[in-house]
């Protein structure tokens, strides 16, 4: 991407899907010494710390490619779609129904909750921004965890050792 951007002289863009939900996570944000503890484990704040995960995934890209000389032309930016009528809760039986009811009423359809995706990907007043969080369209504030410098620096670094640790031992 970063060779594609140069030579066209067009910038990326990198854009993490995440969402509201990364407001409603463990306590600590990330657990990363619990990632597969079953005891402590619960559906909600799973999904929350996995998309807490997306924005801070951008940001730390966001610095890293700031830090890069010559990668001026590339941007990374996580956004919220909206709440869009899906089978997400497809596994919450009763849950599931209430959404799918009520879903046709409340909730966007699947092109309106792709409008933030596309706006952040395509807009040109995104131009240049970078390590943001998007929401219907406009620039807006995560949770504080969201905006931890600290935890998105130990999300790297322990995404970079893992992935370090699987590919000698494949």
């Amino acid at each position: 991407m970063k060779r594609t951007a140069q030579e066209s002289g067009r910038e990326g863009r990198i854009v993490n899907v995440s969402s509201e939900g990364h407001r409603f996570t463990y306590r600590e944000g990330i657990r990363f010494e619990k990632l597969n503890d079953q005891s402590g484990y619960g559906n909600f704040v799973a999904y929350g710390q996995s998309k807490l995960a997306n924005i801070l995934h951008a940001n730390e890209l966001a610095r890293h490619l700031k830090e890069e000389e010559g990668v001026e032309i590339l941007t990374a930016n996580s956004l919220h779609p909206g709440a869009i009528n899906t089978n997400l809760f497809r596994q919450e039986g009763f849950v599931n129904a209430i959404v799918g009811f009520l879903g046709k009423f409340v909730f966007r359809n699947v092109q309106q909750g792709a409008a933030t995706t596309c706006y952040v990907a395509l807009h040109p007043q995104v131009k240049g921004k970078t390590g943001l969080y998007f929401n219907d369209s406009n620039i807006a504030q995560p949770s504080p965890h969201a905006v931890d410098t600290e935890l998105a620096r130990k999300l790297w670094d322990f995404s970079l050792d893992l992935i370090n640790r699987l590919s000698q031992n494949s």
